[in-house]
């Protein structure tokens, strides 16, 4: 197996490990704040779709904002979550690349946390079928605030060995001809959290979940010592800094 093989490999893996944690994915990931939903959204925008919705954490922002909301989801396991948690919401089988609903259809669609996992130029293809003339396309992602010192050095600390810095795209690399120039935001954002629960969010990421139990448990071992000798950390609960980062574009007439 080449490197670039062995690399893809590991990429798919990532990217179909969440469905059996779906469960601790719903409780422990963080939300996504309004405004950033809000910036992201066309004017009037009336029914949403939650491409690649997991198990809903952007639908529940969009639910907040008044929106009727159409959740894709292929994982069965998160979608099975979704339904669950939001039974009055639409949730479909589908993909990014393959979107199972109506051309012209939706007034906006918004990812979140998954856009790097697309083939994006098919993707951005079948948004841009689905969303009407000037409505917008939206992808999200949360991150820790790495300006924060002790924020930093936890996150690398929570470093695997299959950990990569798979870059968000920004608004400087994506070009479709379906869509105006996009544009790209930061929102500041927080989760309330204690130690323990924290290290129970990162066990929901895809680069704990596929590694081995040994290294999994010796990796969460490792940050509870960091989190249980950080005064920031040490004693109940504290609000974990979040930057959110929102890509826009807007579906040409």
């Amino acid at each position: 197996m080449t490197e670039q093989t062995a690399e893809q490999e590991l990429r798919s893996r990532r990217a179909r490990s969440f469905g059996a944690s779906a469960s601790a994915y719903a409780e422990h990931r963080p939300d996504y704040p309004l405004p950033a939903l809000r910036w992201g959204l066309p004017e009037k925008a009336e029914h949403v779709l939650d491409l690649a919705a997991g198990t809903g954490k952007l639908s529940e922002g969009l639910l907040a904002l008044g929106l009727r909301v159409t959740a894709v989801e292929p994982d069965p396991e998160m979608r099975a979550e979704l339904v669950r948690r939001l039974p009055d919401v639409p949730a479909l089988d589908g993909k990014a690349e393959s979107i199972p609903v109506p051309d012209t259809s939706v007034d906006a669609v918004v990812v979140g946390q998954a856009f790097h996992w697309f083939d994006v130029e098919a993707a951005l293809t079948e948004i841009a079928r689905v969303t009407r003339p000037g409505g917008t396309v939206a992808a999200l992602w949360n991150h820790d605030d790495i300006e924060v010192p002790w924020v930093a050095e936890f996150g690398e600390r929570a470093r695997t060995g299959v950990s990569r810095r798979w870059t968000v795209p920004g608004s400087e690399l994506l070009h479709h001809d379906g869509f105006e120039e996009f544009e790209r935001t930061r929102f500041p954002h927080a989760q309330r959290r204690t130690a323990e629960s924290l290290v129970d969010t990162v066990a929901t990421h895809s680069h704990f979940l596929v590694i081995s139990a040994a290294e999994r448990e010796a990796k969460l071992a490792e940050l509870r010592e960091f989190l249980a000798r950080t005064p920031e950390t040490a004693h109940g609960e504290f609000d974990l800094p979040i930057v959110t980062t929102v890509l826009r574009a807007a579906r040409k007439a």
